[in-house]
């Protein structure tokens, strides 16, 4: 057994930290206030290769795998700019992982170039009001004409819709009803797409609304609007009425990225935290050494440790083309519980500052905290455990 990081992975750590060295907490915070998509930032990325890792060598890109991909986006939050993580779940891992195991020859061509140099964003359309974390019941519905389909329904918070070149399009070919009465099973009937959001959204057949939201104001989330959104089905990814085989590869990469964040927040959150408390005198002495600061902040560090074994775990079994569902679920669940941990006791080290705008507490206060929900709420992640890893029996 062998715990060192590959070359390629610890030449990502150093790429990805000297760009994001160049953006301190007070350029994030600023786009958080503008609410302004940090452009600069991902330009610079996106130049330096660190968003087409996981792209093959021949269309442009690093011919890496996730465990890359992960620690990328670990280092980008790690450095304070903990929203961040969205740039590397949408567009690298909707766009160039799904099309690089999924695409057709033509697809991949025609859009792998562009992700592997930054020039092209991807988002991911799958909620839907109705449905909520039940997949199975959405009911966009892509309906065949003549060697068409015809996409009609409604997505809700649909993160990078305004910034996307490209949209990962989650539809049913099959409504979930019918596939009992024609003796499928519930994951049968699933349609992947690939969306030209621009094209879309000028013949008038594609719309968005933002939500106005609590954090990570860099970018929208939006509900969006299909209205017979025309798609040649040249634009199919995999198979019609196959696709959930498709989504899988989506959502566990999702769920490793979004773990990879959770580390990264928790990173950044604590070395706010440390610095301060090493700094900051009370009572004649630094407060970091008071064992009632020093000791929460000590368990959050362990407890980082043990969600980025996890995390770096499931990034390489999916990598080496095995099942990594259980181990995508823990560290998902491990890395939101740590970010969001570590970014409340941040908080209570710093008292009252941290209710400042001065320090960026604040914002990592706010953005980590939807990490328990999404991609997926750890209630769900918790009965996938108690049923799938321990034998419980099934609520539903």
């Amino acid at each position: 057994m062998d715990f060192d990081l590959p070359e390629s992975a610890i030449a990502v750590r150093e790429g990805v930290a000297a760009v994001a060295a160049k953006y301190d907490h007070a350029y994030w915070s600023r786009c958080e206030e503008e609410h302004r998509f940090p452009q600069e930032v991902f330009d610079d990325l996106g130049r330096g290769g660190w968003f087409g890792l996981c792209v093959p060598e021949e269309y442009g890109g690093g011919g890496q795998g996730l465990l890359e991909l992960a620690i990328a986006n670990e280092t980008l939050c790690a450095s304070g700019g903990v929203a961040g993580t969205f740039f590397y779940v949408t567009t690298p891992g909707f766009g160039a992982m799904t099309l690089t195991r999924h695409g057709t020859d033509e697809q991949k061509q025609r859009i792998l170039p562009g992700l592997a140099d930054g020039s092209v964003q991807f988002c991911l359309a799958l909620t839907e009001p109705d449905a909520g974390s039940n997949a199975i019941a959405i009911t966009t519905q892509a309906t065949p004409e003549g060697d068409d389909f015809l996409i009609k329904g409604q997505k809700v918070w649909i993160s990078n819709v305004e910034n996307a070149d490209w949209m990962v399009a989650v539809t049913r070919t099959i409504p979930a009803a019918e596939t009992a009465d024609r003796g499928l099973p519930r994951t049968a009937g699933f349609t992947l797409f690939l969306v030209d959001v621009k094209e879309a959204l000028a013949a008038g057949t594609l719309s968005y609304q933002p939500i106005p939201k609590m954090g990570s104001n860099i970018l929208h989330s939006s509900q969006v609007f299909f209205d017979d959104v025309r798609l040649p089905a040249s634009n199919v990814i995999g198979e019609v009425d196959a696709g959930f085989a498709v989504l899988w590869d989506v959502l566990n990469p999702e769920r490793i990225l979004a773990a990879a964040g959770g580390i990264g927040t928790a990173e950044a959150a604590l070395r706010i935290a440390s610095d301060y408390a090493r700094t900051r005198e009370v009572f004649g002495r630094p407060i970091g050494a008071n064992q009632g600061l020093q000791f929460p902040l000590a368990q959050l560090k362990a407890k980082t440790e043990l969600g980025r074994l996890m995390t770096y775990k499931a990034a390489w079994l999916f990598d080496q083309g095995r099942p990594c569902g259980n181990e995508a679920n823990v560290a998902k669940l491990t890395g939101a519980q740590v970010g969001w941990e570590a970014a409340n006791q941040a908080f209570q080290t710093l008292g009252g500052m941290a209710y400042s705008k001065e320090y960026p507490v604040e914002r990592i206060f706010r953005d980590a905290r939807i990490a328990k929900n999404i991609p997926v709420a750890e209630e769900l992640i918790l009965a996938h455990i108690g049923t799938q890893m321990l034998g419980l029996p099934r609520s539903y």
